[in-house]
This record gives structure tokens, C-alpha cells and sequence, in this order.
């Protein structure tokens, strides 16, 4: 019973090691440097590479600024994930470290430790060799070298701050352009005094417009209400003109009343009523007068403008001056 007991034992033993072992073996890491030599201040990069099961979460070691005292982080790269193609149930995940050592000498990279749920996975120690900067101290101590002085013509200057010079130009441009708006706008042009034709009065007017219609002799030819209603048209803007009044607009009723205030003799008064009246007579109620009312009407017109005719103040100026010569 024993022996049966301690065989099972072993039996037992043997397969946990069997099952850790081929779990291991599934479960890959690694670290390595692109450059294993750098000089002094220079910089490399450290990859740490672990190779797993899909399925499988690895944590990667926590690393920050340093890895060690004489060997410092500058930059924590990005983490890739690449797929193994041969066997799409594995994949690879690798971190980059770029580092720099400041110590001259053999510096060692310790072993990084990877974890997973169930175990832990070691990385080997690798070794980084830092070289120093060799100086020569037999030669004496320089000074440091100036700048070395290059010409720079206005050509380079031009086409360094080509970009100002079109802006300043585009400004003047404008400038100027504003300027000549403005002073062509405050120029004064030479004004050329016109002679004013002087004004005619309104009764020499009249009196022509009167003597060419009766010489048009449209009552002799039958167009009778043509001759009164151009006669009447006539003697309505001598009207407007003399007293100012819109006769053109008006009845002759309310033209007539319209002048009652006037200083127009009484005399004069009936020739514009009987001119008025015999037209308004001819051209509403299509009456038929006479010849000798027709020659009447003109006659009555032609006195009416003379007898109330006022004569403009460069007539009366002339006017006053014949009388003064004579």
C-alpha cells in the first residue's frame, strides 16, 4: 500500500513539471539593444519582446526614467503587437526604450521580470558598453572660434522679407491712390458764369402764339372748334402766367371768379368772358357762331393780353431808359 502511494506521488509530481514545462515553453521573452556599444552621452534603443498565446495578458515591466543608476530613459516608445503568420494563435508584443549612459564603462541592463496570471518569465542580463571621449592633453586649450562671417547682400535680404516689401507696397500704392481720390475730389473747377437769356414777358408770348393762329385761318377752313380751343388755350397760360392762377385746370366760371379781386377794368373783364364763354359754347354744346364772333373772339383776346400785358424788369428798364433819352 506503501509503495502504491508513493508511486502515485511521483506520477503526480512528474506531470505538474511535464504541464509547467510545455506552458513555459509557450510563453517567450526576450531583451536586446539595436547598439550594444555607444559613446559617451550617445543613445540607443532597448527592446523587451515577449512572445505568447493570443489568449494570454502579459504585464510588462514597470520601467520609468532609469533602469539603473548610471542608465537613464530618454523615451518611452509606443507597444506593438505583431501576429505570428505561421501560427495565428500566437502573437508577439515588443516595447522600445531609447536610453543613455552618462558613465564611461561596461554597464549591465538587469533582467527584466514579465508576469502573467500564473507565472513569472525572466528576461537575461545584457551588458551596454559606454565609451569615453578621448582628450589630448598634450595640446594646449583653445579658445572658442567665433562665428565665420558671411556676406549677405540685399538680395538675400530681399528674398528673406520679400513678404514686407510687396505689403509696403501694396499700402503706398493705396495711399496714394486715396490721396489722388481726395484731391481731385477738392479741386475746384472754374464755374462759367452763363449770360440768363432775359426773360420774355408773358404778353409778347401771348400776342405771337395769337397772331399765328389767326394766321392758320382754321375757322375759315371749317375747324372751327380747333380755332376756339386753341384760342381759349392760349389766353388760359397768359392767365397762369400774369396772375398766377391754375387756369389751365379750371372752368372758365372759376376763372372768372377767380380774377374778381384783379385790378382788371370792367371792359376788359367782358372780352375775356366773351372769349371764354363762345369757346366753352363751341366745344360743348357744338355751337356754330358766327364770322364775325369768330374774328370777334380774336380781337377781344389780342386787347385783353394788351390792355393787362405787364412788361418784365429788363423791359421796364429799357422802357425807363428811352423815356430818360427822349
Amino acid at each position: 500500500m506503501k509503495q502504491y502511494f508513493n508511486f502515485c506521488w511521483c506520477l503526480l509530481l512528474c506531470l505538474t513539471c511535464f504541464i509547467g514545462q510545455g506552458y513555459a515553453q509557450q510563453v517567450t521573452v526576450e531583451a536586446k539593444l539595436d547598439k550594444s556599444t555607444i559613446a559617451l552621452g550617445d543613445q540607443t534603443v532597448l527592446r523587451l519582446i515577449a512572445r505568447l498565446p493570443v489568449a494570454e495578458q502579459l504585464s510588462f515591466p514597470a520601467l520609468t526614467d532609469t533602469i539603473s543608476s548610471k542608465i537613464q530613459i530618454v523615451e518611452i516608445g509606443k507597444t506593438d503587437t505583431l501576429k505570428d503568420a505561421s501560427n495565428p494563435a500566437v502573437h508577439t508584443i515588443s516595447r522600445s526604450y531609447v536610453i543613455t549612459s552618462f558613465d564611461a564603462g561596461i554597464q549591465i541592463i538587469p533582467s527584466f521580470a514579465f508576469t502573467t496570471k500564473s507565472a513569472s518569465f525572466n528576461t537575461i542580463s545584457i551588458p551596454l558598453e559606454v565609451k569615453g571621449v578621448k582628450v589630448d592633453t598634450t595640446k594646449a586649450i583653445f579658445d572658442i572660434k567665433q562665428p565665420i562671417a558671411v556676406s549677405y547682400t540685399f538680395m538675400d535680404w530681399l528674398r528673406d522679407n520679400w513678404h514686407w516689401v510687396v505689403f509696403a507696397a501694396v499700402c503706398l500704392f493705396m495711399l496714394g491712390g486715396i490721396l489722388y481720390y481726395f484731391k481731385k475730389m477738392q479741386k475746384v473747377k472754374p464755374v462759367l458764369a452763363v449770360p440768363e437769356k432775359p426773360a420774355v414777358p408773358p404778353h409778347l408770348i401771348a400776342i405771337e402764339k395769337l397772331k399765328e393762329l389767326r394766321n392758320k385761318k382754321l375757322w375759315q377752313q371749317d375747324a372751327v372748334k380747333q380755332y376756339h380751343s386753341e384760342l381759349s388755350d392760349v389766353i388760359r397760360e397768359y392767365l397762369e402766367k400774369r396772375y398766377g392762377i391754375n387756369a389751365l385746370e379750371q372752368t372758365s366760371d372759376e376763372i372768372l371768379s377767380g380774377l374778381k379781386f384783379t385790378e382788371i377794368k370792367e371792359e376788359d373783364r367782358n372780352m375775356l368772358r366773351q372769349v371764354l364763354l363762345l369757346a366753352d359754347l363751341v366745344k360743348f354744346a357744338k355751337a356754330t357762331p358766327l364770322n364775325t364772333e369768330n374774328e370777334l373772339s380774336m380781337d377781344n383776346a389780342i386787347r385783353f393780353v394788351t390792355h393787362t400785358s405787364v412788361l418784365s424788369p429788363i423791359a421796364e428798364n429799357k422802357t425807363d431808359q428811352r423815356n430818360e433819352t427822349v
